[in-house]
C-alpha cells in the first residue's frame, strides 16, 4: 500500500501550501520537509490528450459517446488532443523539473497498450511510455504508474459489459503482466486502480460517466440497472486489482523493488442528526465510498 502512502503525501504537501496562505501563517520552507519527501503532480491519460494520429488504437470507452453525438460536449471537443502530451511530454517533463517536483503520477492508457487482444501488443505504445518513464528519470522524477484510470479499451466494454462481465479481470491481469514486464524494471510506485468508488459511482449508478448506466430514481439512461450494477463492477474491480497485486508480489517484486496498491477517493459522512436512522445512513455511505474498497470486504450491511 506504499503507493496510497505516497498519493497521501502528496496530497498532504498541497493542503499544507494552501494552509501557509492563510493570514498570519508562515511561510512553507522545501526545508521544513524530511529528506526523500515527494512532492509531486498527477494526470491521467485521457485527460492529457490520446493523439490518434500519434499512436494507432482500437478505441476506448471515453471516446465513443463523444464521437457518436459531440454535442454533449458544449465545445463540441474530445480528448483526442487535449494539451497533446503525446507529442508534447518532454516540454511537460520539464515543466515538472522546473517545478522542484519529483515525482510523477500518470495513467497508462490500455487501449494505447492493448488495442485489441488477439492483435497483440502495441509496440508504438509501449515505446510513447518508455520515453516518458526515462525522460522523468534523466530529470530525478520518479514515476508513479497507475494502470487504470476510468478508461478501458472499447472492445472490452462490446465483448464482456465493461467491468459488467466477469471475463474482464483476465483481460486486465493480462494487460497489467504486460506492463509490469515492459516498464517494471523503472517503475517503483503501481497504482492498480485511481478512484474505483468513483467508476462504480459515475458510470453505473449515476450514468455521468461512459459507458452512461443508470436507472431511476439515480438518473435516466438508455440502460443500466442503478441498484445492482455498482455491486457487480466494483466485484469485478476488486478482484482484478487482487489478482495483480499477488501476480507482481509473486513474480515481479522481489526483482524489480517496487510497491502496488489501490487510490480510493476520500469522502466523510457524519449524520444529520443523532436518530438512529441517519447514524446507519452515514456509516453505510461511508461502507459504500471507502471501506467496501479499502479493506475489500463486502459489509453485510451495504
Amino acid at each position: 500500500m506504499m503507493a496510497v502512502a505516497a498519493a497521501t503525501r502528496i496530497a498532504v504537501v498541497v493542503v499544507a501550501a494552501l494552509a501557509a496562505l492563510a493570514p498570519g501563517a508562515r511561510g512553507l520552507r522545501r526545508d521544513d520537509f524530511p529528506v526523500g519527501f515527494l512532492f509531486g503532480a498527477a494526470t491521467s491519460a485521457y485527460q492529457v490528450g490520446w493523439s490518434i494520429m500519434g499512436c494507432s488504437h482500437g478505441g476506448w470507452v471515453w471516446s465513443l459517446p463523444f464521437l457518436v453525438d459531440p454535442g454533449r460536449i458544449s465545445d463540441r471537443r474530445n480528448g483526442d488532443v487535449a494539451d497533446d502530451h503525446y507529442h508534447r511530454y518532454t516540454e511537460d517533463v520539464e515543466i515538472l523539473h522546473n517545478l522542484g517536483v519529483n515525482s510523477y503520477r500518470f495513467s497508462i492508457s490500455w487501449a494505447r497498450i492493448l488495442p485489441s487482444r488477439f492483435g497483440g501488443v502495441n509496440s508504438a505504445g509501449i515505446a510513447f511510455y518508455n520515453r516518458l518513464i526515462d525522460a522523468l528519470l534523466q530529470k530525478g522524477i520518479q514515476p508513479f504508474v497507475t494502470l487504470n484510470h476510468f478508461d478501458i479499451p472499447q472492445e472490452l466494454e462490446i465483448r464482456y459489459g465493461g467491468w459488467l462481465g466477469a471475463g474482464i479481470r483476465e483481460e486486465f491481469g493480462y494487460y497489467s503482466d504486460v506492463c509490469f514486464k515492459a516498464f517494471g524494471d523503472r517503475v517503483r510506485f503501481w497504482t492498480t486502480f485511481n478512484e474505483p468508488n468513483l467508476i462504480t459511482k459515475f458510470q453505473f449508478m449515476l450514468g455521468a460517466y461512459p459507458p452512461n448506466r443508470c436507472s431511476p430514481p439515480f438518473g435516466s439512461c438508455n440502460s443500466g440497472d442503478s441498484r445492482r450494477e455498482p455491486y457487480t463492477a466494483a466485484h469485478n474491480i476488486l478482484l482484478s486489482h487482487a489478482a495483480a497485486v499477488h501476480n507482481y508480489k509473486t513474480n515481479y517484486q522481489a526483482k524489480q523493488g517496487g510497491s502496488i496498491g489501490i487510490v480510493v477517493a476520500m469522502k466523510w459522512y457524519e449524520p444529520l442528526t443523532n436518530s438512529t436512522e441517519d447514524v446507519r445512513a452515514a456509516r453505510r455511505a461511508l461502507a459504500f465510498e471507502v471501506d467496501w474498497y479499502g479493506f475489500a470486504c463486502y459489509l453485510p450491511f451495504l
